[in-house]
């Protein structure tokens, strides 16, 4: 299907075909905090079948167990905040100051999350790691 807000093809595999797509952070007039979308179906397919394994919640406990783990996933949302924020029109800008909604962007990392040190979707991970 036709992703909504596209901006651009950030990653594409060696035929050319889109592996990460970057979207608008407003979308129909609502926030959209989640910058890059994984699209490549193979890359899909093998991140669903981790995530059905239970590689999430292996993954969590090993954060929920370092301090070091939990300070670079804040640094990798807060690099993510900074990423989406260049990205954003002057008048996408305005549009979420002007109606008090520019909270739904700050307050968000990577795929969208407010709980930084969870971990929700491997997908929106690996598509933010290997953008260009």
């Amino acid at each position: 299907r036709e992703p909504r807000g596209l901006r651009a093809i950030a990653v594409t595999d060696t035929e050319g075909e889109p592996i990460v797509i970057r979207v608008a952070s407003v979308v129909d007039e609502k926030p959209f905090p989640t910058l890059y979308w994984l699209v490549g179906r193979e890359l899909c397919l093998q991140i669903d079948r981790l995530e059905a394994a239970g590689w999430i919640a292996r993954l969590q406990a090993r954060v929920d167990q370092s301090a070091v783990l939990q300070r670079a996933m804040r640094g990798d949302h807060q690099q993510h905040r900074i990423s989406r924020d260049s990205f954003l029109t002057g008048g996408e800008a305005q549009f979420l100051e002007q109606r008090g909604m520019r909270a739904a962007l700050d307050e968000r990392g990577i795929g969208g999350i407010a709980e930084v040190d969870r971990i929700r979707c491997l997908h929106t991970w690996y598509a933010t790691q290997h953008q260009s």
